[in-house]
């Protein structure tokens, strides 16, 4: 093979190798349903849990969505496997996935609570987290801060709840004074209230 032939069509057979392997060359974005797709096998399709530990993204804020993925990216919240999930999008990818659960219905549970602890927990909301203007419309605020939690599965509720009292997790300023505040049984009760809003 001359050193011509090499100079004038070795570029080109690189050039045409490097089109084909390359994964972003004409590829065009992806859409909201393919990344969300892998996220439906742990927190339902369109984001309707049906884990008793697992969130319910239906409905969820938007800048709730891409701070919660940034945080799991970035490792500063705790997670099983979210942390490692996280690592595989983009910030664009963020922003659409919050476009799309945003979009998406409230998600409604149907859960055995306890009805005594749902009671007491009812009254202790305007005092608490109502109380201080967070948690408002009984839990179901769609505001960007903080996240509604009216129906989440009280699994789920419990287990974060856990993560803030603990330190694993940064608790608000306005929350760290408002759980500091109450036992465990209260808090426990408020959890159950929050679970049982339709």
């Amino acid at each position: 093979m001359s050193s011509r032939w090499r100079k004038t069509f070795g570029g080109s057979v690189w050039c045409a190798a490097a089109l084909v392997i390359s994964p972003h060359v004409g590829a065009a974005a992806p859409s909201a349903a393919m990344l969300v797709n892998p996220c439906s096998s742990c927190h339902g399709a369109l984001g309707a849990s049906a884990g008793l530990t697992l969130p319910s993204l239906a409905g969820l804020p938007k800048t709730l969505v891409i701070d919660a993925m940034q945080e799991f990216k970035r490792g500063v919240r705790p997670s099983s496997v979210m942390g490692r999930i996280a690592k595989a999008y983009t910030d664009e990818d963020f922003a659409v996935m919050g476009d799309y659960f945003a979009s998406q219905k409230r998600h409604v549970t149907k859960q055995n609570l306890d009805p005594e602890r749902v009671a007491k927990g009812a009254k202790l909301f305007p005092l608490s987290c109502g109380g201080s203007a967070c948690h408002v419309v009984v839990g179901r605020s769609t505001e960007d801060d903080p996240p509604a939690v009216a129906s989440q599965w009280l699994g789920y509720l419990q287990i974060q709840m856990d993560l803030y009292v603990n330190g694993q997790r940064k608790m608000p300023m306005r929350m760290g004074e408002s759980i500091k505040a109450l036992s465990a049984a209260d808090r426990d009760a408020l959890l159950h209230y929050f679970a049982s809003v339709q």
